[in-house]
């Protein structure tokens, strides 16, 4: 495992950028016993249990809802879910195969939408539900970076990659939008856990396995007395593509609360759309 190069993403957002340095962060995890040579070095595996609402040939195309998941002995029903999107940086959609993350969704899946050049308020409608079978695709050369925002602080947060081929750049963004902790590079999803289900989305030919994995606090180079409100999820060109689905178990206590006229400079999204099991109505767009 190795971790982000800074001088690429210092490059592209100057201004918003916020980090420890590579020698600061390698020694971090040192100490804590994170940084190790295996594949799967930080992060922890959960089951997903869910509902897929058609059956047979069509199993992976409809809505696949999420249920629960459960580690170490706990299972959570509850979930906090993307409420503000922000794109920093998107390859752009030229038609076809180009450009870098869109919006998909199963190809008989009733909520969610399909937008090849991506919105803030598109990723929210694609993130902002329950529904496992609504993601954010990737191209495999293209590079982005979007900043998330969940209704509320989360202590973990839960990541699902369709293909089980791809890697992902994340970091934690506080109630004020700074960017803070450590800058995450996860391994290749093949690494991760299996989910235990697939999907078959308008983008693809047919059923992909998907790969999921949990990050803590502890996983950040954070502690209980830090709340984080959202993540920076970054893709580079070398990573295959990432499709991605996110969600964030809910802290209880936090440490701040969100400061909404700071936050990112985000206004809310089609009035609230999201709510804990609200299974919104599908839309298309562009």
């Amino acid at each position: 495992m190795k971790f982000y190069d800074h001088s690429w993403i210092e490059t592209q957002y100057p201004s918003s950028m916020n980090t420890k340095s590579f020698a600061t962060v390698a020694t971090a995890l040192a100490l804590t016993g994170i940084f190790a040579p295996s594949a799967q070095a930080i992060g922890f595996h959960f089951t997903t249990n869910y509902t897929a609402e058609l059956t047979g040939n069509d199993k992976w195309k409809g809505n696949i809802w999420l249920d629960s998941i459960e580690f170490d002995g706990i299972t959570i029903n509850k979930f906090s879910m993307v409420e503000n999107a922000k794109i920093i940086s998107n390859d752009l959609w030229t038609g076809s195969n180009t450009g870098a993350a869109s919006a998909d969704l199963g190809d008989k899946a009733t909520v969610g939408l399909k937008q090849e050049k991506l919105t803030d308020s598109g990723a929210v409608i694609a993130l902002g539900n329950l529904n496992l079978n609504s993601i954010i695709d990737t191209e495999d050369s293209g590079n982005f970076a979007i900043d998330v925002m969940f209704d509320q602080a989360v202590d973990n947060i839960l990541v699902w990659e369709r293909g089980q081929n791809s890697k992902l750049d994340i970091q934690a963004i506080d109630h004020k939008g700074n960017l803070i902790g450590n800058l995450i590079n996860l391994p290749r999803s093949n690494n991760w856990g299996d989910a235990g289900y697939s999907i078959d989305t308008q983008e693809i030919g047919g059923a992909q396995k998907v790969s999921s994995i949990g990050l803590s606090l502890t996983d950040f180079g954070l502690t209980s007395s830090n709340s984080i409100f959202g993540y920076r999820m970054i893709s580079q060109s070398s990573y295959q593509g990432p499709d991605w689905k996110i969600l964030g178990t809910t802290d209880a206590t936090p440490a701040s609360i969100p400061e909404p006229a700071t936050v990112l400079g985000l206004s809310l999204v089609a009035g609230s759309l999201l709510t804990s099991r609200r299974r919104n109505t599908a839309k298309e767009i562009g």
